[in-house]
């Protein structure tokens, strides 16, 4: 009778395999499917793709980076522009708009 209170349900995604009572629906227990050792030459494969990718999204910040400076450097020109034209008016801060 007990094991009829007691659900086994294996997860389509990890293939992990979980134990749910079945009145509260509480998660029993969990156990991830074994994965079997790699052989030294997939690990190194591995590795490589790891580091492929890493300097891919390296570059790709390195690059994010130049293109910054030089929109930081126009922005800030054209607020200098827009101070030097609204030179005339006196500042008001919004918070003292009240």
């Amino acid at each position: 009778m007990a094991d009829t209170m007691r659900f086994t349900i294996i997860c389509p995604c990890c293939e992990a395999t979980l134990t749910v009572d079945s009145q509260t629906g509480a998660l029993l227990s969990h156990e991830e499917k074994t994965k079997p050792l790699a052989s030294f030459d997939e690990m190194v494969k591995g590795l490589d793709k790891q580091k492929q990718v890493r300097e891919q999204i390296f570059a790709q910040e390195l690059n994010s980076m130049k293109d910054r400076d030089r929109i930081l450097e126009e922005k800030f020109q054209e607020a200098m522009k827009r101070a030097d034209k609204d030179k005339d008016k006196p500042y008001r801060n919004p918070l003292d708009m009240d």
